[in-house]
């Protein structure tokens, strides 16, 4: 004859059971996949440089856009030609899936409205102390549109072997007024490495017309150096607003990149956070 169960016996069985079913449900919670939370995709920033420049001069820009997640190209820009080097910069762009802010520095910018021109993932063209040459427009006649650009005198010329043989003409800017003409403001140190590495763009490549202006269809934005001795701060204005480019002015050298990495990646980023997903 079974023993009767006490109400001890009864509480401690419900107790395990409850214990146990407790960890099942527990266990099986676990094993439940968590549904990942949508994010957008970031679209990924390519930076151009322009003349006397090299891709090193976006460092402290990359790393604060690398900070924030964003995937970041600087490749090397040839400085050769306009239509070259639109050409050159349109196969990087075109080999990178999503979309697509495309900035340029000084002549970077006139072969970003070049190369961005009829690429539907290009969602927005930042323009920073650069050119925005409209159709038929060059670098060099924009620089002589507003006084003050003193990088003629700045500059020295020096030939060098074309591929289909003679010789062209490029530009350096003299190593001792380097700082002074390009990165004032900047630790000597830096700006004198800077000189000792910059890259020469030919004259051509500077007085080469614009066949394409694609800041008339992609929304810009658009800082101005108000300290820049290459373009003269009034034509930087000027070209923002022809542009209807939202505009910063930062009081920085024409090297604003490598000075004000901040601001400059402030304005990348408003840019990037203006491009919608799926547009």
């Amino acid at each position: 004859m079974n023993a009767p169960l006490s109400r001890r016996t009864v509480t401690a069985s419900l107790l395990a059971g409850a214990a146990a079913l407790g960890t099942t449900g527990v266990a099986a919670a676990a094993a439940r996949p968590v549904e990942p939370r949508w994010r957008p995709v970031r679209p990924t920033v390519v930076l151009i440089h322009g003349a006397f420049a090299d891709a090193s001069s976006w460092s402290g820009v990359v790393r604060r856009l690398q900070r924030d997640g964003h995937r970041v190209l600087a490749p090397a820009l040839p400085l050769r030609g306009l239509t070259s080097d639109a050409a050159y910069i349109r196969s990087v762009i075109d080999s990178v899936s999503g979309p697509v802010v495309l900035v340029g520095h000084s002549y970077g910018g006139a072969v970003i409205s070049q190369a961005a021109a009829d690429a539907p993932h290009v969602k927005a063209l930042v323009y920073i102390a650069a050119f925005v040459p409209d159709v038929g427009e060059s670098a060099l006649g924009l620089t002589d549109k507003y006084p003050g650009s003193t990088l003629g005198q700045a500059t020295t010329s020096q030939s060098y072997p074309l591929p289909s043989g003679g010789r062209g003409t490029e530009l350096v800017i003299k190593k001792e007024l380097f700082r002074e003409q390009f990165a004032a403001g900047v630790p000597t140190r830096t700006a004198q490495v800077m000189a000792a590495g910059q890259r020469p763009i030919t004259l051509a490549a500077l007085q080469e017309p614009a066949t394409a202006a694609a800041w008339k269809k992609i929304p810009s934005w658009y800082l101005v150096a108000t300290e820049d001795r290459n373009i003269p701060p009034a034509a930087e204005r000027w070209m923002a607003r022809r542009a209807r480019a939202r505009t910063v002015a930062v009081r920085a050298p024409h090297a604003v990149s490598v000075s004000d990495p901040g601001p400059v990646t402030d304005l990348i980023l408003r840019a990037s956070r203006a491009v919608r997903p799926g547009r």
